[in-house]
């Protein structure tokens, strides 16, 4: 066996591997999908009902939320819940104007009447994970429910979700999320679907066949003893939320998903804000998996559990795969436009077949989520192809994110933009950033994938992939495009504070 033998073996290795490991995370969507359909009826029923109300902290982390400090302050103190047994924590770390509106709010509610309590860190040690215990020091409630400052609660959320801590075994009661801007542009309408289904396939599939699910960080409420029992909120990863929830739940605690109350908020609605926010979530779950995932296997949990875990710990992995394939097609694609008698049509046709048995199990997913929520399956068909282009383009992105997880590198947590109402602000937060070269590998990969895309239309083994090289290709310049358009909208909104600076 000469050298090109072993090249050859050794990329087709890799390469399998690589598409099985695809088609494998598929398969788990499909369990995902079995799982909810097995047990969708099994609703979480409450225990009983509280005589007399417990007491509950509402806290309200946020971080330069101008453009929305004032509504959620506003809107926490509209929920329906006596006002004896209601506490409100306002936690900022904000360093701009946010800390005036903030304060200016607070003070206008406890002139109502509230116990309202304004908190201003100024130096962020632990981010969000520590704003939240600090506040747990003076926070008086048996409860403790979370809004981001971009959530919109309504009214009667606590009143109609805190009868199911009745059970003494409860410990976190999560609410589904809606969305604020759902149809404002196709970036917006795609993350919506995406969110959509990992609420009302995954959440609903795990937590009625009692496997182990995630508090999502905001728009639910935790039992506050449960908190301190699971070792509290620890700031050694970028996803706090999916970090204690998985140390509770080895502790015994058991979890409520409730899919028919919602909590409407705000999507991202620009390309870097939604690559921050990804990258972050990516970044803190790869981080959990180490810390955490041992254990878990290691734990006398059921091997139901302990599967779904691996899974759902470890579904990060699936963008440094995806990476790898769209990095390896054209070699793949030469390999296989060698003469028909070495079997390479044989093989071609195998691995198309793993690819969109994969590619088959995401369309279910989110089109079985479209069909449960609102009797709606054709948008989110009508919406596949770009589904499936945002989730390959965000894999350079995302790739980094795992990267720097296993390599340990500490990054700040950069909060998700809110913008509110004004759309003025859509570079604020992000503008302090370097400039990111990510786009140019996001582009020149677009570039790869149309090159890919009109070279498998010449042979006939691989023209079968030229649909989903089109979509990988549009996916990259879509991605890579938007962020080129939010990278100028930043270094202008400099421009012009440095004028107006200067002017002033």
């Amino acid at each position: 066996m000469d050298w090109s033998d072993i090249a050859h073996t050794l990329f087709m290795t890799v390469y399998t591997f690589t598409l099985v490991m695809v088609a494998l995370y598929g398969l788990h969507r499909w369990s995902l999908v079995y799982l909810y359909y097995r047990h969708r009826r099994k609703a979480p029923q409450a225990a009983g009902r509280f005589e007399d109300l417990p007491r509950v902290t509402i806290q309200l982390p946020m971080y330069n939320e101008a453009a929305v400090a004032e509504r959620i302050i506003r809107k926490t103190c509209e929920i329906e819940y006596p006002r004896q047994k209601l506490q409100i924590q306002v936690l900022d770390d904000s360093t701009d104007e946010t800390v005036a509106i903030a304060a200016r709010a607070v003070d206008e509610a406890r002139a109502r009447g509230f116990d309202i309590e304004y908190i201003h860190r100024t130096d962020r040690t632990g981010f969000k994970a520590g704003a939240l215990e600090n506040g747990l020091k003076t926070a008086t409630g048996e409860f403790v429910t979370i809004f981001d400052a971009d959530f919109i609660p309504e009214p009667e959320i606590l009143q109609r979700s805190i009868h199911y801590f009745t059970d003494p075994d409860v410990c976190v009661v999560q609410t589904r999320w809606e969305h604020l801007n759902r149809y404002d542009s196709m970036l917006t309408r795609s993350q919506a679907i995406f969110l959509d289904g990992h609420f009302a396939i995954e959440h609903v599939a795990r937590n009625r066949s009692q496997r182990f699910m995630s508090f999502n960080g905001t728009a639910g409420t935790w039992r506050k003893s449960a908190i301190a029992d699971a070792g509290g909120w620890q700031h050694d990863t970028l996803t706090e939320d999916l970090d204690l929830s998985y140390r509770a739940q080895l502790r015994g605690w058991k979890f409520v998903f409730l899919p028919d109350l919602t909590a409407p908020a705000e999507l991202p609605p620009e390309m870097q804000a939604f690559k921050v926010q990804q990258f972050r979530w990516t970044k803190g779950g790869a981080q959990v998996a180490l810390k955490l995932l041992p254990k878990v296997l290691l734990s006398k949990a059921p091997l139901k559990v302990k599967v779904e875990a691996f899974f759902h710990l470890t579904c990060f992995m699936l963008h440094l795969f995806m990476l790898g394939l769209v990095l390896m097609i054209y070699p793949a694609m030469v390999i296989q436009s060698v003469p028909l008698e070495s079997g390479t049509l044989w093989r071609g046709m195998f691995d198309l077949w793993i690819f969109s048995a994969a590619t088959l199990s995401a369309s279910v997913f989110y089109v079985a989520s479209q069909y449960v929520l609102f009797n709606d399956w054709r948008t989110a068909v009508k919406y596949l192809p770009v589904l499936m282009a945002i989730g390959v383009g965000l894999c350079v992105s995302n790739t980094k994110a795992i990267l720097e997880a296993l390599l340990g590198k500490s990054s700040e947590f950069v909060r998700t933009p809110k913008y509110g109402d004004s759309k003025t602000q859509q570079a604020d937060g992000l503008r302090k950033r370097r400039r990111d070269l990510l786009p140019y590998v996001e582009f020149a990969l677009g570039l790869y994938m149309t090159t890919c895309a009109i070279l498998s239309l010449m042979h006939f083994q691989s023209m079968m992939a030229a649909p989903f090289l089109v979509i990988f290709s549009f996916g990259f310049f879509y991605v890579s495009v938007l962020s080129f358009q939010a990278q100028r909208a930043r270094r202008t909104a400099a421009e012009q504070a440095v004028a107006l600076r200067e002017r002033a």
